[in-house]
């Protein structure tokens, strides 16, 4: 098996690089106004993949920082993940077109399972789902609702669509640097046959170390955003804790 991934989060509002607490609109602190240097500056500190929100996209259902996002597309060379607003085949189809290497879709993954399934089939590999839970119950819109669904109980709806990917966020923890919920994570992944990857928290290198442990084996990885940002975790040990465990899973 090879390294799970670390993926440094750009969060987009506004055309500007921020970081909310528990998902919280006016919560927003602006870590820079120019995005295609954040993800130039993120691959040059050794990260392979890019996870970007358009949070105002999320909010209003349709794509509202397209242009920071295509300028983060030209930036880097690294594959990019995009989630916010994607409520549409038209959607997906247009994003992957400019370069995307998945969308991530979350508020359709309720409203439109039968979307979903579509699209994994039209674009086979490059459709993930988001799986935001407050309370142990999925939201939408942006986090602003909650649905009476359980996070198993969607993950499970795609068993065998295609996805290449669950992206679990605990919204109780995201933003407030309170460490992942790995109980209910690690459950998540073992519940389903789909990678899983682990959002909301992420606090310190304890967390890379956990990623690691033999329990958290179908993990494809973990989000990462404030720790980054505020330099709780530096990129060079974080990577090297990963890179390591992946190769003595090979050896």
């Amino acid at each position: 098996m090879t390294a799970k991934i670390l993926f440094p989060a750009i969060d987009l509002k506004d055309g500007q690089c921020v970081r909310l607490k528990l998902g919280e609109m006016d919560s927003a602190t602006v870590y820079n106004d120019n995005p295609a240097d954040q993800a130039r500056a993120f691959e040059a500190m050794g990260f392979e993949w890019l996870h970007v929100v358009d949070l105002n996209g999320a909010f209003e259902g349709q794509s509202v920082n397209g242009a920071a996002v295509e300028a983060i597309l030209a930036a880097t060379g690294n594959p990019v993940q995009l989630g916010g607003g994607i409520r549409t085949l038209r959607d997906i189809e247009n994003w992957l077109a400019k370069g995307l290497a998945r969308v991530i879709l979350g508020t359709v993954a309720v409203r439109d399972p039968d979307l979903v399934i579509a699209a994994c089939k039209a674009f086979p590999g490059q459709v993930a789902v988001g799986v935001d839970a407050k309370g142990g119950k999925v939201a939408v819109e942006g986090w602003a609702e909650a649905s009476e669904l359980g996070v198993v109980e969607l993950a499970r709806r795609f068993e065998g669509a295609g996805v290449a990917a669950i992206i679990y966020t605990d919204i109780d923890r995201d933003g407030v640097l309170a460490g992942i919920n790995w109980p209910s994570t690690i459950a998540l992944a073992d519940a389903v046959t789909i990678p899983v990857i682990a959002s909301g928290g992420l606090a310190s290198l304890d967390d890379i170390r956990r990623m690691v442990e033999p329990d958290a084996a179908k993990l494809e990885g973990a989000i990462s955003g404030r720790a980054l940002y505020d330099g709780r975790i530096d990129p060079r040990q974080a990577l090297d804790i990963l890179k390591s465990a992946g190769e003595r899973r090979q050896a």
